[in-house]
């Protein structure tokens, strides 16, 4: 076996330094091809089984491909480790991607089948060369990236912005070729203390914990004040929805993790690429954190050791192989379009471990959304209930000031970054280790900005299988604001938990500027109401009997996403803060309403 580095020239002249691994033999062979920002020859942290908790290095795993034949290319994007350039998140992967599937094609070792592989960023590369089609490409396993629509998921949420971007956008510049030749500048990044720094916006250019590395700090700032929804955000790399029609015909798996923030994107590429007439389509989703596919707890929540995805693959590695085969050997492996995990029907005991035991089992489906799913709507009522029944004509709204110096602070869900977020699931109560919260440390249902509504105790068993909206009628009183939603699955008081426990399973948020059109944003007139749909992340969860299904609607939830300061600025430039009233309203004519997808047994 035999290891080469190239300098690959792409059609800007920068060269991009490639990691060949091959196999024995006179080839030519099938090749299995990642790129990624961290490092072509580091060890990534998710290349491991439950059974070996190690992560296998890049050579261990470009052995194990090649020992069945194929060869393995591994490659920095520009601007990171060993390749020239400067780096653009996201948006030169496209066009670099596609030039290096046409250089492989030309190789004397590649017969002309190109298989993609790779996590978080390297599966943002992947659908970014699949959007333009490059030659040789028949599969792509993309886990937990790929952006269908990165202004609504990924990047920005509906207009709000994402912070995990600050964090990430932090951690690299440390790693960045220029930090890594300037100690002074490497040492300035890592002084910064980003919980010191949150509780300090909105940033300024030149004064924010980014400033000592300008060019990734003029890339966040572009990100965070680019916000209406215009050409910027419909180029290859950010926009795969937009691509759909003319993306490769390669047989794709999308898997995400229920907590992570890319369910949603790789559900949209799914059923986009299937509508467009493209290659086999698959979709994973599993009931893990970011790239955490072979655990079983995250936080203070375990799911059993069904949980892993091992539990049914052997392991990731082997699914991927078999994947590979059957594209371009064309072994079938027999498996089903769409594999989700639906969370729910433990003991609600805590574990041994001092987890809470929320269990759950793997579900295999035709389609998704699961064919025979019936779309219920439970609605809100001015007195907390949550329920089918239409609410009164006469309701009264529910109303509450939204102050964005003390926002409503994010306990668990979705990709969380240290030191701001700690990872995985946890009780909606304050405690220390959350940024924002301070004692006396109580559930944040108590929170008079946080407005709930929930079932009664359920007397049977309820099955939510799919994608989960709510949709609200609202006013604030001001010139703009945002809206929350929050899904959670109320464990009932038990022994070990003697004051329930309330599992958060998705969430949402809308900033009300872009209500209407998020390509012409509009700042409100005081007081008008509008009919908004909060479009949470897709989830799947057994509701057991004596559990309660509970929707928070709040205007924040911080560090996840920025806060509105509700003073209508321009998006990162705000310099102001002001209290909003904040209305939700729950009467017959306007009837605010959570819409479940509710699978038979």
């Amino acid at each position: 076996m035999a290891l080469r580095t190239e300098m690959v020239a792409v059609r800007d002249g920068t060269r991009l330094a490639t990691d060949v691994h091959l196999p024995d033999g006179a080839g030519p062979f099938p090749v299995v091809f990642e790129r990624t920002p961290y490092g072509r020859h580091i060890v990534s942290r998710s290349e491991r089984t439950a059974i070996d908790p190690q992560p296998l290095d890049r050579a261990a795993l470009a052995a194990y491909f090649m020992a069945q034949g194929y060869a393995v290319v591994y490659q920095d994007v520009r601007g990171r480790w060993g390749s020239e350039g400067r780096f653009s998140k996201y948006l030169a992967e496209g066009v670099d991607g596609y030039d290096s599937c046409a250089w492989m094609t030309k190789q004397p070792w590649c017969d002309g089948h190109i298989c993609t592989m790779g996590l978080s960023y390297a599966g943002h590369t992947q659908a970014a060369l699949g959007s333009l089609d490059p030659p040789g490409l028949v599969a792509q396993a993309i886990d937990s990236g790929g952006f269908a629509d990165a202004w609504r998921n990924g990047i920005r949420s509906y207009g709000a912005f994402e912070l995990k971007q600050v964090t990430w956008a932090h951690a690299q510049a440390i790693l960045s070729p220029e930090a890594q030749a300037d100690p002074v500048m490497k040492a300035a990044l890592e002084a910064e203390n980003l919980r010191d720094w949150f509780a300090r916006m909105p940033w300024k250019p030149g004064h924010s914990p980014l400033r000592h590395h300008p060019d990734y700090e003029a890339y966040l700032f572009e990100q965070w004040r680019h916000g209406a929804f215009d050409d910027y955000w419909k180029q290859a790399g950010i926009w795969e929805i937009g691509f759909h029609d003319r993306y490769s015909r390669a047989a794709c798996v999308q898997m995400s993790s229920w907590f992570d923030i890319y369910p949603w994107s790789a559900a949209e590429n799914y059923l986009g690429l299937k509508r467009a007439g493209k290659g086999p389509q698959r979709l994973i989703l599993g009931p893990w954190t970011h790239g955490d596919r072979s655990l079983t707890a995250f936080g203070d929540v375990d799911f059993g050791p069904k949980a892993t995805i091992d539990s049914w693959a052997g392991d990731w590695r082997r699914y991927r192989l078999r994947f590979f085969d059957q594209a371009t050997k064309g072994k079938p492996d027999g498996e089903p379009a769409v594999r989700v995990f639906v969370m729910g029907g433990g003991s609600g005991k805590r574990t041994a471990a001092g987890k809470l035991d929320h269990g759950g089992e793997w579900l295999s489906l035709p389609d998704w959304p699961p064919p025979k799913v019936d779309f219920v709507a439970y609605h809100c009522h001015r007195d907390g209930r949550l329920d089918p029944a239409t609410p009164a004509a006469d309701s009264e709204p529910i109303a509450y000031d939204f102050d964005p110096a003390h926002p409503v602070p994010t306990i668990g869900h979705g990709l969380h970054r240290e030191p701001t977020v700690p990872g995985g699931l946890f009780d909606q109560v304050e405690g220390p280790q959350f940024l924002g919260c301070t004692p006396p440390y109580l559930p944040l249902a108590a929170r008079p900005d946080v407005v709930v509504f929930q079932t009664s105790p359920l007397a049977k068993a309820m099955r939510v299988v799919g994608p989960i909206e709510a949709e609200l009628w609202v006013s604030t009183d001001g010139p703009d604001t945002d809206f929350t939603a929050k899904l959670i699955d109320v464990h009932p008081a038990s022994t070990d938990y003697p004051r329930g426990y309330a599992v958060i399973l998705t969430d949402g948020i809308m900033r009300l500027r872009y209500a209407e059109d998020p390509s012409a944003p509009r700042l409100r007139r005081p007081g008008e109401i509008a009919r908004i749909k909060v479009v949470m992340q897709p989830t799947a969860n057994l509701f057991l009997p004596g559990h309660r299904i509970r929707l928070d609607v709040s205007s924040s939830n911080f560090p996840k996403y920025d806060v509105n300061t509700n003073t209508g600025e321009p998006e990162g430039e705000a310099r102001r803060r002001r209290v909003a009233i904040n209305t939700v309203f729950v009467d017959r004519g306007r009837p605010s309403h959570l819409r479940l997808p509710v699978l038979p047994p």
